[in-house]
């Protein structure tokens, strides 16, 4: 015998899971239509036409950034040279030479393009987002904006470590090393390369308190196995520090290594409160 239907139906976004007054978005929705099994033909053209949809989005806003980052170059190009003297004054007493006809151009360039990625970033970072949104829940969207300025800090401080701490001493290590032997003529490609790797590469290295609070957020670490991986952080820091920092002596190495010795100590006190959060949430 057929149960009669509830006088009190469930909408449709609470019945599939949703939170209440917080309906499906097209692109959720067109993924889990999507993967079902043996979909109806009108769920395939459904299906189809909202991945050309998301698709020809994709390319708008990729084309957007595009434009952005063309539009930062221009910008870029007329301060492309007071940016290489900014890069001199990292240490006192190189002498910038090019080898090749075309290197001064090619170095020119590359400092244009890196100026207008970095001006374009917010327009980056916005059609990004604006693209991931629509297929987020409202705790998601709610994360997300909490966690992409914390990110984007915890990188612009690190590039400033770099360029502010750790360059002069580095560089001075590099370019004077030797030097009552060998006069130091450094190329220009070369040591914009060494400095724009160096300040990325730092720069990425301090998001690991963001890392480490995303993962734990998701259940993927406990602060429990955090600290008893320690031992292994600390070697993996110096570890990090050679790899990094273009020299081998050890001061350089340690100065990249502390900093990261200590974001792994934050990371742990942010997984604590990710674990506490998390809790939270699956009980709620």
């Amino acid at each position: 015998m057929a149960l009669p239907p509830p006088e009190h139906p469930l909408p449709a976004d609470q019945a599939a899971g949703y939170p209440v007054g917080e309906s499906p978005s097209p692109f959720r929705a067109w993924a889990q239509n999507g993967a079902g099994a043996a979909p109806s033909g009108e769920d395939e053209d459904e299906a189809g036409a909202a991945l050309t949809e998301h698709l020809e989005e994709l390319r708008a806003r990729i084309i957007k950034a595009l434009i952005a980052v063309a539009v930062g170059t221009v910008a870029g190009a007329f301060l492309a040279f007071p940016v290489l003297e900014l890069l001199k004054s990292r240490v006192e007493g190189v002498e910038l030479i090019r080898t090749q006809v075309t290197e001064m151009l090619t170095t020119y360039m590359k400092i244009s393009v890196v100026l207008g990625i970095i001006f374009a970033m917010p327009v980056i970072l916005y059609q990004g987002i604006m693209f991931v949104v629509p297929g987020l829940t409202r705790q998601e969207r709610r994360f997300l904006f909490i966690m992409l300025p914390a990110a984007v800090l915890s990188f612009l401080i690190g590039a400033a470590f770099a360029f502010f701490v750790l360059l002069p001493p580095a560089l001075y290590f590099l370019v004077h090393f030797g030097e009552e032997f060998v006069k130091p003529l450094i190329r220009v490609g070369d040591y914009v390369s060494v400095i724009t790797s160096l300040v990325f590469w730092v720069g990425v290295a301090f998001e690991t308190p963001v890392v480490i609070f995303l993962l734990a957020r998701v259940g993927a670490v406990t602060p429990q196995r955090l600290v008893a991986y320690r031992r292994y952080a600390v070697v993996g820091a110096f570890l990090l520090g050679a790899i990094i920092t273009p020299t081998f002596d050890p001061i350089n190495q340690t100065l990249v290594a502390l900093p990261l010795i200590a974001l792994y100590e934050f990371g742990i006190l942010l997984a604590r409160l990710a674990v506490r959060q998390r809790a939270k949430a699956l009980s709620a």
